[in-house]
């Protein structure tokens, strides 16, 4: 008999618990999400936990219910109105790739002159 600790979200969705990787590692468990089942070895064979795609389905349409729900209400509208101001303009270009100072040009392969170069630091540490 093992005990388990969890941590309880108040959220819906399709999923009674999330159990993560070092959960499955300790219990040698193996999900399997194509057919919604959860193995693990026990001492009198291998436990499987699992739901009905059905059920799955039922969980997703209140999931998505509940998502269209919260998008288009009033206070995600105001929220969304709030924050519209600090929004940055993605098209606009704030710096440049200019080179720094100290900064010198070097040929990668010196052998070959094809004018392909690298700019590195004239002042890098000494190690």
């Amino acid at each position: 008999m093992e005990t388990l600790t969890f941590e309880v979200v108040g959220f819906h969705g399709t999923y009674h618990t999330i159990l993560g990787r070092p959960c499955y590692v300790k219990f040698m468990a193996v999900p399997n999400y194509t057919y919604l089942k959860l193995k693990m070895p026990s001492p009198h064979g291998v436990i499987t936990v699992g739901t009905s795609f059905q059920r799955a389905y039922e969980c997703e349409v209140k999931s998505y219910e509940l998502t269209s729900a919260t998008l288009t209400s009033e206070e995600l509208v105001a929220i969304g109105k709030d924050n519209a101001e600090g929004v940055p303009d993605t098209k606009q270009v704030v710096g440049s790739f200019e080179p720094m100072e100290n900064i010198k040009e070097v040929l990668i392969d010196p052998d070959n002159s094809t004018d392909k170069t690298v700019h590195i630091s004239t002042a890098l540490f000494p190690e």
